[in-house]
């Protein structure tokens, strides 16, 4: 019963990359991000329940962050190699992005994840954890991360630094959806910040920043011209006409300051 429901709320379009990955132009190839302009209002503002062992264990802030969550977004992730220097995220390496989740499928992971008692199990399993997927709940600039692993089923916390791990055994089925319905969701990851993007989607977004993104992987450049020197225009010093005042270069500093130079 639980398994339909889910796999019915992701097919029906639940999932956020259905929308994020909805307009696609046939010339360029480019995905572009859309989101329903009502998005932002809270559909179901019934409070979610969180367990009180976990609010406990978690701490108010990190449970804010995944109940009044205002975005949430699905990563790849993989136990990262000793010589590995790619994107990383809680110490795991990400392997791709599978998604914009939308407010009715974040509503029923916090259920699952922290609401629902008969998903949780107090025994100790004799297992490794295998990082699948990380779902990031932010609220303002603060956020949440849980890590689900399969086919060990449990979730890790990341929160403030720490992590808490639970043993999700019992709801493991909801956990393998999981992980096989986002797989088919799933892009290559690129950083959102070289993107000069607001959401960190890390997917090129336009046929620029696909352009940017190549250039940077075939010429191993950064995106910005940092590095370039800038060039002076005026020379402190320089020669002035003939009965014509000293030139004086403008000073500019952070919020206008004038600098007096001697």
């Amino acid at each position: 019963m639980r398994r339909n429901l889910f796999v019915s709320v992701l097919l029906s379009g639940a999932l956020g990359a259905g929308a994020a990955f909805a307009q696609l132009d046939r010339a360029s190839g480019v995905t572009s991000f859309q989101q329903d302009r009502n998005a932002w209002r809270r559909q179901d503002s019934s409070e979610i329940k969180v367990l009180q062992s976990m609010s406990d264990s978690l701490g108010k802030a990190a449970m804010d962050n995944v109940t009044k969550a205002e975005q949430a977004f699905c990563y790849e992730v993989a136990n990262k190699p000793a010589d590995y220097s790619g994107y990383t995220l809680d110490g795991m390496a990400v392997t791709g992005f599978c998604g914009v989740i939308n407010e009715e499928l974040r509503r029923i992971l916090a259920t699952q994840f922290f609401a629902t008692a008969a998903n949780i199990s107090n025994a100790t399993e004799q297992c490794v954890i295998r990082p699948k997927l990380i779902i990031r709940f932010v609220r303002g600039v603060d956020y949440t991360d849980v890590l689900v692993s399969a086919p060990c089923h449990s979730i890790a916390v990341f929160y403030g630094g720490k992590v808490k791990t639970y043993n999700f055994k019992p709801g493991a089925e909801l956990l393998d959806v999981m992980v096989s319905s986002f797989a088919e969701q799933r892009r290559d990851f690129v950083s959102p910040s070289l993107l000069n993007q607001l959401l960190p989607i890390g997917i090129p977004q336009t046929a620029e920043q696909q352009k940017t993104v190549r250039a940077q992987a075939t010429q191993q450049q950064p995106v910005r011209n940092w590095e370039k020197a800038p060039v002076r225009a005026e020379t402190r010093g320089a020669a002035s006409p003939a009965g014509a005042s000293p030139v004086q270069t403008k000073q500019r500093g952070w919020n206008n300051l004038k600098v007096n130079v001697q």
